[in-house]
């Protein structure tokens, strides 16, 4: 059972079981799914729960963010879902958009492999700039084992497309490898065939397709090309043999089944591929490397700023995946990509962004997670400061798309350029070595890195403050006065919070939690209860009731979210010793009974009885005071929030 064995089961639990995925993959801070049905997800719950930081939906997936352990409890719901490597990963979803369906195709297919992708990236990089740096020749052995095993992947990348396009679209997933490692059989490569044969003759000519054709298929021409190092021939042969296989299946005899499907489906997917779709694939290659060079033809400054100020965008909705091939495809086919590469921007302006929230905020919560996200930022992952500060803050998010936008122009202007795929962050700096063994790409690179992060820093310094503190709600109760002075006097009112609990008011900050003592939930109180009776605070509704019983969330008729959080880890107790009057979207009167709880079956089981009751939109406020401390019955008043 993996540390985050609790976690994964709850995420299992809440989006419809099992039974209710089709195919999980997961990227540096996500759980991607992919569900028969979303409407079984319980959102609220998924949201609200520890170790989650928010649930995205996009790209025909539902996107449960994690954060940087999403690994380790990718592999302990893997384990819940019987779902394994060598299951097909079946697209059996139709449902949505076609860009939906694209997206989910191609982010399903490539995320299996980022992971060896950046590591042997930074390989090859590391590899280049320490013979740059006449640390070892090209000749040396230590020089030709450390390429070996950063180019390994690159060059047989088709090998391993065809084993996760095949997981994807329903093919047995051998069956894909052995696709493609046949578009890699040397015997078949353009370049191979050139050295020793003349071509037969030319199709094409005179356009930017025009091709030699050495060998053919019983007379029918083949277009040669090097499927090595190649990304769309081996998905388009691999979707085409899913076709053959699931054709072969209905008719093929089960005796022989076994051996004659993959067989036939070899027999005919491969001929298919390498006579028609595979050269199809590159001439679209070519298409698309001539649309995206005319496009910085246009003016590489606009198309730079472009690319920087929206990728973090993308990247939020999961968009940014229909624009990784491009990416692929530009350094596959012309040796570099300067397209896309201005995004490189955004990561160090979200980086900057983040450190100047931390030298300028007040607010314990961010000064918190400010630095990890810093770290996290600098190294290429940029994820948790977007959800977990850029995005609830909304200005220093728009301030770091500026920030990357302007680092993008830049970049787009000087002709930035990434030779070799792989690495994140300030990893990536060695693959931006020309291959020359000048530094003129990679001093681009590091200038375009300070532009990005002073401007982000110095932005967040000059228009940043902390969030204005402005009621969600409607209450029309704030007066306004003027002084002889003529300076602008405004009435607080209050919104009373009564106790839901008979017991003994303490103090958050000695609540024994760090996420509730440190008020990262809201401000709020703990309540050391000596009766097991929950009772609403406010009149409201009831917005989440977790399955496990052990905590509620109520938004009151005045806009204030309240969570009461019975007990601490008594999440564990999986409801045993709870017991609810109420139902999730219950309108709630004050005073009204709402749950039961067992103190000593708590108590016997482990767990602390302390119970934080926060105000977790605190920052729609100008404050939370707590109005008494000690004994407290309940319905005496417990909080006051202020408005302005």
């Amino acid at each position: 059972m993996g540390k985050y064995y609790e976690l994964a089961d709850k995420i299992v639990e809440n989006i419809g079981g099992k039974e209710n995925v089709i195919g999980l993959v997961h990227c540096i801070t996500r759980l991607r799914f992919t569900l028969k049905d979303e409407s079984k997800a319980n959102d609220e719950v998924l949201k609200n729960m520890d170790g989650v930081v928010t649930v995205m939906k996009s790209g025909g997936q539902y996107q449960v963010v994690i954060g940087n352990h999403v690994p380790e409890v990718y592999e302990d719901v893997v384990k819940l879902i019987d779902l394994n490597d060598s299951s097909p990963q079946s697209n059996e979803k139709k449902e949505g958009k076609w860009l939906d369906r694209v997206i989910d195709i191609v982010s399903g297919i490539f995320q299996p492999i980022l992971g060896i992708m950046a590591a042997c990236g930074m390989l090859k990089g590391f590899n280049t700039l320490f013979v740059t740096l006449g640390l070892y020749s090209e000749t040396s052995g230590g020089y030709l084992i450390i390429n070996a095993a950063g180019d390994a992947l690159f060059t047989f990348l088709p090998l391993f497309l065809g084993y996760t396009a095949a997981k994807k679209f329903g093919l047995k997933p051998m069956l894909g490898l052995a696709m493609g490692a046949a578009m890699c059989y040397p015997g078949i490569q353009a370049s191979t065939i050139s050295e020793s044969v003349e071509p037969l003759y030319n199709v094409l000519n005179n356009t930017m397709f025009a091709s030699p054709v050495y060998i053919d298929f019983f007379g029918i021409p083949i277009i040669s090309v090097d499927y090595t190092g190649t990304v769309i021939p081996v998905i388009l042969a691999v979707w085409f043999a899913a076709k053959c296989e699931k054709l072969f299946n209905k008719f093929v005899p089960d005796l022989v089944k076994f051996f004659f499907v993959p067989m036939l489906t070899l027999l005919v997917a491969l001929p298919v591929a390498i006579v028609l779709l595979g050269p199809i694939a590159t001439f679209g290659s070519t298409l698309i490397s001539e649309f995206t060079l005319s496009i910085r033809g246009f003016s590489p400054l606009l198309a730079g700023a472009i690319v920087g100020a929206t990728w973090q965008i993308l990247v939020i909705f999961g968009l940014h995946w229909g624009f990784i091939p491009v990416y692929i495809n530009n350094i596959m086919t012309l040796g570099y990509d300067n397209v896309m590469m201005p995004f490189f921007a955004c990561t160090f302006a979200t980086s900057a962004v983040v450190l100047a929230i931390f030298f300028k905020t007040k607010d314990k919560k961010l000064k918190k997670m400010a630095i990890p996200n810093f770290i996290s930022g600098i190294f290429g992952v940029t994820e948790p400061a977007i959800y977990g500060m850029l995005l609830p803050l909304k200005k220093p998010f728009i301030i770091s798309c500026i920030a990357g936008g302007i680092g993008g122009a830049f970049y787009g202007f000087f002709d930035f350029r990434k030779f070799i795929m792989g690495g994140m962050g300030i990893f990536e700096l060695p693959n931006m070595m020309n291959p020359d063994g000048t530094a003129g790409n990679i001093i681009v690179a590091l200038v375009g890195i300070v532009i990005s992060m002073v401007v982000g820093f110095v932005l967040i310094m000059i228009f940043y403050k902390e969030p204005a503190v402005q009621p969600i709600n409607n209450i029309n109760n704030a007066s306004i006065t003027n002084t002889d002075n003529k300076e602008t006097q405004q009435k607080l009112e209050t919104i009373e919070v009564v106790s839901p609990i008979k017991g003994k008011v303490i103090p958050l900050s000695d609540v024994e939690d760090e996420a509730f003592a440190l008020e990262v939930l809201g401000k709020g109180a703990g309540i050391i209860p000596s009766e097991g009776t929950v009772i609403a605070p406010v009149d409201g509704v009831i917005t989440t009731l977790f399955p496990s019983l052990h905590a509620i969330g109520i938004t009151s008729k005045d806009g204030a979210e309240i969570l009461i959080h019975v007990g601490l880890n008594t999440v564990q107790l999986d409801g045993d010793g709870f017991k609810s009057f109420v139902q999730q979207g219950d309108k709630i009167t004050k005073g009204q009974k709402l749950l039961e709880f067992d103190i000593e079956k708590i108590q016997k089981a482990g767990y602390p009885v302390t119970t934080p009751m926060v105000i977790t939109n605190t920052a729609s406020y100008l404050d939370v005071v707590t109005e008494n401390f000690g004994s407290i019955n309940r319905e005496d008043s417990l909080l006051k929030i202020k408005v302005l």
